[in-house]
Formats: structure tokens, sequence, C-alpha cells
């Protein structure tokens, strides 16, 4: 099942360098601890670069992408594993 989600927050460890590493999100007011990062690509969406984390919380696999230009956070999908 996928579904489209906007504006999360999301605890991460910044550096070292320009490294980010999401640990946890919040997802309908549930606090959702990050297992595993599955896997981590880049993309643009206009002028603005985007960094995409596959990550699990050992119940469903979930897109998180970090925006650099306004620095949010958005969930892009959720499948369930």
């Amino acid at each position: 099942m996928k579904e489209q989600r906007n504006g999360i927050r999301v605890g991460a460890i910044h550096g070292p360098g320009s490294r980010i590493t999401p640990v946890w999100f919040d997802l309908n007011r549930k606090k959702h601890t990050i297992r595993q990062i599955t896997n981590i690509w880049q993309d643009k969406q206009g002028a603005a670069a985007r960094i995409h984390f596959y990550v699990t919380d050992d119940g469903a696999l979930y897109e998180l992408v970090y925006d650099l230009a306004d620095t949010t956070w958005q969930l892009e999908q959720i499948d369930a594993l």
C-alpha cells in the first residue's frame, strides 16, 4: 500500500561534513525509530536538490525526502513489508 504525505518532523544527525542521517520521524503523532537505511539517492526538483532515503522501522518501508533548499522533510510514500 502506498500513501502520499507531506511536511513531517524528522530527527537527523548532521555530519561529518555534509552527511545527513535520519534517525526517527513522526507519523500520525507516533514516533518511528529508523532501524535501517536501505537506499539513498539525490535528485533535483526544479533548482532544488533533494536527498531521498528509503528507511525501515521494522514494520514498513518509507521514502523520506530532505529538500536542501528549504531544509524541510517530506514523506513521499509508504510500502508495507
